[in-house]
């Protein structure tokens, strides 16, 4: 009887465990906010397939003393599904910044995505790995192209 029981007690702890390991495996999501500081922005990625969605809280049109609303954004064009991996996302420091780094830990592609409001949907740019084969020769190290954010306090390109 008491082998029984014992062999009861660690079948009953095993499923415990399986079930606890199961349950750690299934979050499958990864969040991040923008780095924008005056955005209430969050971004999720799906670990496995890329996938970037994005939501952030607006205010009820016509409605006085409504708590609001949560606004998302699906994924549209680059921010769909890409081939399964181990995905995740990746603020930038600037301040300024509505988009988030997309990266793909396994191959180091990165693809950059944000909330594309005429089209209401997150969009991404195509995947690049900057150590790949298929770098391209910038006129700066790190840009493929001169920067349109003006510097820290200058004012805009006219």
């Amino acid at each position: 009887m008491r082998l029984t029981q014992r062999t009861s007690h660690l079948l009953g702890a095993g499923v415990v465990l399986a079930l606890s390991t199961g349950l750690a495996s299934a979050s499958s999501y990864e969040f991040v906010p923008a780095p924008q500081i005056d955005l209430n922005r969050v971004y999720r990625v799906d670990k496995v397939t890329g996938e970037v969605t994005s939501c952030q809280y607006g205010l009820r049109e016509g409605a006085v003393g409504s708590v609001g609303v949560t606004v998302c954004y699906g994924a549209g064009e680059g921010a769909s599904a890409q081939a399964p991996s181990e995905y995740g996302l990746v603020a930038s420091r600037h301040t300024r910044e509505a988009g988030v780094f997309r990266v793909n830990y396994r191959t180091g592609e990165m693809s950059i995505c944000y909330v594309q409001l005429q089209k209401e949907a997150v969009v991404c740019t195509a995947q690049a790995n900057p150590a790949g084969p298929e770098e391209v020769v910038s006129p700066a190290p790190g840009r493929a192209s001169p920067s349109v954010t003006p510097p820290q306090g200058a004012a805009p390109r006219p």
